[in-house]
């Protein structure tokens, strides 16, 4: 998700009331919510679950337990700093490096519960694991979840009552639930309309507005297919079927490509689903690997790469 959502739930989070049991409080929660990011700096990292993005950092282990703590030390000794400086305003919370801890405890959990919801999805065992998880939940920006986090806040605020930040976090989960469940109709929709389907990778890409609509891609026996889903039409049915595509994965020129260089390496790591197209040019090959979650021509520029090798 975007880090003004992520930011967002943070605040909200605080404004139920736990940024009154300690100093520093507000800033846990938000700075917590954004905190698994930070491996957006670290991409030149020798160690791949940490230069992967959404990978270490935003795992059980790393983003969840591990980072929290460290936030919480640097909020504790940036607080001692103020109090030797005579900064802290007066009637503030006294400081309780226990509930610091906690907040960014809970701050950091909401970060991969958030981006587990769109289809780029996270490495939510990372390290012990390179699996990717998604429930294609949300649209990567929500304008629905910025309309009720920005109104709890404002509301909070403007009232200095915890309830409509609560109701806001709220209505944000049941949203997101009602969307999980209309993301698993759309996933069986392909072995329920096609006969001998079986997607062996499946996502379903929440439109940002009309959110009940669904992009589907799929990959069946080496071939991809997109199609559109919407349960006020049909929750059964898929509609705007393309025909199947190679994805060429297998091709022995790919083949050789995807071990020529690491950028083409990460790239697979990240990819979900690769798709490879080759342009010969004399006695050179060029292969360039995409992602069929991310079709369109901007966004085909933006997630690809490409090798060139001889062959003759």
């Amino acid at each position: 998700m975007d880090n003004l959502t992520h930011s967002l739930v943070g605040w909200a989070l605080a404004e139920t009331g736990l940024k009154r049991r300690t100093r520093k409080g507000l800033g846990a929660c938000v700075l917590a919510a954004n905190l698994p990011d930070i491996d957006v700096f670290f991409g030149w990292a020798p160690w791949a679950p940490l230069a992967m993005h959404r990978g270490f950092t935003h795992g059980l282990v790393g983003g969840v337990l591990l980072l929290p703590p460290v936030l919480a030390g640097l909020l504790w000794l940036l607080d001692r700093w103020h109090t030797e400086r005579g900064r802290i305003a007066p009637g503030a919370a006294p400081m309780h490096f226990g509930w610091l801890l906690v907040l960014c405890w809970l701050g950091a959990l909401t970060h991969p519960l958030l981006d587990l919801q769109n289809t780029y999805a996270v490495q939510l065992l990372s390290p012990f694991s390179e699996g990717w998880f998604h429930t294609d939940g949300l649209f990567i920006v929500s304008p629905w979840l910025l309309a009720f986090l920005g109104l709890g806040i404002w509301r909070s605020r403007v009232g200095r009552r915890a309830r409509p930040a609560i109701l806001a976090l709220t209505a944000c989960v049941a949203f997101i639930a009602v969307n999980i469940g209309i993301s698993a109709l759309a996933w069986k929709a392909p072995e329920r309309e096609i006969p001998y389907v079986r997607p062996d990778r499946i996502f379903a890409a929440p439109d940002a507005l009309l959110f009940w609509r669904r992009d589907v891609v799929w990959r069946n026996d080496g071939m991809i297919t997109h199609a559109r889903f919407d349960p006020f039409e049909s929750v059964t049915r898929v509609t705007d079927r393309s025909e199947p595509v190679a994805d060429n994965m297998a091709l022995p020129v790919v083949q050789r490509a995807v071990q020529a260089t690491w950028d083409v390496q990460d790239f697979l790591a990240w990819s979900q689903l690769p798709v490879a197209t080759t342009r010969r040019s004399g006695c050179d090959v060029t292969v360039t690997f995409g992602d069929a979650r991310f079709s369109g021509p901007a966004m085909t520029r933006n997630f690809s790469t490409s090798v060139r090798l001889p062959d003759c």
